[in-house]
């Protein structure tokens, strides 16, 4: 699994017409699912992002996770972030696990991302065609895969 997470002052999904989420501060967090991944996966990312020190302290030091600052949670799909772009310019997402998997590790992955921070998810709609839009605080964009974790 593969996440982009970025501290954010607001941000928001929309599927048109009529499915609109929206938070304030805290992160927006474009989640990928690689064929092979496992609930594991989900779980050690869901820790990691809960976990993550990005918000500032009062020295001005990224210090707080965004449970420490009582952020907000918006997770979206994103299957092109396993993207391959070695040959030609075409990308390829072989990668990609297909729908029924990465559904699955994506509601696993945002289910305990909200157990463990004790607060929402708010999602996109998996699959969709959605509009994303973001002012990232920072800017502050961190890339985790589960793959390449210690």
């Amino acid at each position: 699994m593969r996440i982009v997470i970025q501290r954010v002052k607001r941000a928001s999904v929309t599927v048109a017409p009529d499915y609109y989420r929206e938070i304030s501060a805290g992160l927006m967090i474009l989640v990928g699912i690689e064929k092979g991944d496992t609930p594991d996966d989900a779980e050690y990312l869901a820790r990691k992002t809960s976990a993550l020190r990005i918000f500032d302290d009062d020295a001005g030091v990224m210090n707080r996770s965004v449970v420490d600052v009582d952020g907000e949670l918006l997770a979206i799909s994103q299957f092109t972030l396993l993207a391959s772009t070695r040959k030609g310019n075409r990308p390829s997402y072989i990668r990609s696990a297909g729908g029924d998997e990465a559904r699955g590790l994506y509601d696993t992955y945002c289910s305990r991302l909200a157990e463990i921070a004790n607060r929402p998810v708010s999602k996109g709609i998996f699959g969709a065609n959605m509009a994303v839009e973001l002012i990232n605080d920072g800017p502050v964009t961190i890339i985790i895969d589960s793959k390449l974790c210690e």
